[in-house]
């Protein structure tokens, strides 16, 4: 998590450190992009997230849908969604913890901590990405297939919502600049002040390093050096285009839903 100052008579902390947020999403890739690879091994498996095959006649949730709750359940009782990185999926009927729990500095707006776009996320994953970079089919693995949709599901999550800390530091950074388009709600004019392309390209230039360097196949690698025969267990302009096509612009929104709040 970003280190902070707390200040405890605002009920959020004083600073937030940009040093921290960046090495923070820089470690998010690797996670996200070992996440990839690991889905890739299993078929699309699609059963298992799109039919209810549950023998509770009560229970009309698919396999996944299923696991997911469980275990974010499970999460939720030994403090996972205390840290305010974290966000569950499905925030209903979500238990306290039933042990002690760290506790965090405040280091967000309190009116605006409770952004989640959870749901468009589980929506975008199974409908857009997880077709791009797993292999058709049915092998019939769907347990495993479910924990490991749930890894991505986080990974993903736990970037896109980090947001809401970037939105923070760059409100406080330029409030003069922000609270005009805040107290308007002008979601485009926010949107414009939040974009650096400079910046996004240079991050799609590095996860696809990245997933060259963590995801090719050794076996494959020759003496000649020839890139065309290089082989990768996820294609790295597929994890640059994921992140500049997907992971970016939903970021970018959670930071807008967040400075909407801001000023509340």
């Amino acid at each position: 998590m970003a280190r902070v100052e707390s200040d405890s008579s605002s009920g959020c902390s004083n600073v937030l450190s940009l040093d921290s947020i960046r090495e923070s999403l820089i470690r998010q890739e690797d996670t996200i992009i070992f996440s990839l690879i690991e889905r890739a091994k299993f078929s699309l498996n699609s059963p298992a997230f799109e039919e209810s095959r549950c023998l509770d006649s009560g229970n009309s949730s698919s396999l996944t849908e299923f696991f997911v709750r469980e275990i974010e359940t499970i999460q939720a009782k030994v403090g996972r969604y205390e840290n305010p990185e974290e966000n569950p999926f499905f925030l209903k009927n979500i238990p306290h913890s039933v042990f002690p729990t760290h506790k965090y500095p405040p280091a967000l707006h309190p009116k605006a901590l409770s952004v989640n776009i959870n749901k468009r996320i589980w929506d975008v994953y199974f409908k857009e990405l997880l077709p791009l970079f797993v292999k058709p089919g049915d092998d019939g693995n769907y347990p495993s297939t479910a924990a490991s949709d749930l890894a991505c599901l986080q990974a993903l999550s736990r970037r896109i919502h980090y947001g809401k800390f970037v939105a923070e530091v760059k409100f406080r950074d330029d409030p003069q600049d922000y609270e005009p388009a805040i107290r308007a709600q002008d979601r485009e004019a926010l949107m414009k002040l939040l974009t650096f392309e400079k910046v996004e390209e240079m991050v799609k230039k590095r996860v696809q390093k990245k997933a060259e360097t963590f995801g090719q196949e050794v076996k494959c690698i020759t003496d000649s050096g020839d890139e065309s025969k290089k082989k990768y267990k996820v294609d790295p302009l597929l994890v640059s285009r994921i992140y500049g096509e997907w992971l970016i612009p939903l970021t970018k929104l959670v930071e807008v839903e967040y400075l909407l709040r801001r000023l509340d």
